[in-house]
């Protein structure tokens, strides 16, 4: 049972592996809202790369949540807040979803031998499947516009620590020893670690400062994210 970390979607080609699970990542927010989304109960989820699609499933009558740049798209029912998926409105609904990085990092593992979504929120739910399952792992940042970022990076090195650590998974990639040791400096307080962040800051100019916060809350929502097929499902 192997672990790697990609820091980019970009950079999935040179990590793929048909035997492994992919942890998709996006702390900032898209994976954070969707396990809110989950926890919440929404029913499902379709992920989407792009605007053109998410308006369609609009056309359709679908809730539709679409975010760039770390801000709602005009003309659409939700953004990536995850305090948007607490109300009883989404409950039992289908949501389409499209934002600037995580749902990128979804498309291009779609054909992953298995896709989960990953989150602060959910950390311990994750390392508990990734546990059962005893499958191989990739850990792959969304970051950026497919740059690297420190958060998807330190949930990387969270979760690996306690796979490699604690229950015998092996560990011989570069990029999840780096996650690692990130994650040991970062783990006494996260939120004051990604100070200088790229990501915190651009959220903080948009006022986002209570998202930020909420996202680097670990396991606030034990609940499971999978992909099957074109949705995403709550697991069991």
């Amino acid at each position: 049972m192997n672990i790697e970390v990609c820091y980019s979607p970009q950079s999935y080609p040179l990590f793929h592996n048909p035997n492994a699970i992919v942890v998709v990542i996006d702390v900032l927010r898209a994976t954070s809202a969707i396990t809110t989304a989950f926890f919440h109960g929404v029913s499902k989820m379709i992920p989407v790369a792009t605007i053109e699609e998410a308006q369609k499933y609009k056309e359709n009558g679908f809730l539709v949540a679409a975010e760039r740049n770390g801000e709602l798209v005009e003309g659409f029912d939700l953004g990536n807040s995850p305090f948007g998926y607490m109300s009883a409105k989404v409950k039992g609904k289908t949501i389409a979803i499209t934002t600037t990085n995580g749902t990128q990092a979804i498309e291009v593992a779609r054909q992953a031998h298995k896709v989960v979504i990953g989150s602060f929120l959910n950390l311990d739910t994750v390392v508990a499947y990734l546990r059962k399952e005893k499958k191989d792992v990739l850990f792959l940042c969304a970051g950026w516009k497919n740059k690297f970022n420190l958060e998807d990076t330190l949930f990387a090195g969270a979760a690996a620590e306690d796979l490699v650590y604690k229950y015998d998974f092996n560990c011989s990639c570069d990029s999840t020893l780096a996650a690692i040791e990130l994650y040991k400096n970062a783990k006494l307080d996260i939120y004051e670690f990604l100070s200088n962040s790229s990501h915190r800051n651009r959220l903080a100019k948009l006022d986002l400062e209570r998202d930020i916060k909420y996202c680097l809350e670990a396991n606030q929502c034990p609940v499971l994210p999978i992909l099957e097929g074109k949705f995403l499902v709550k697991g069991a």
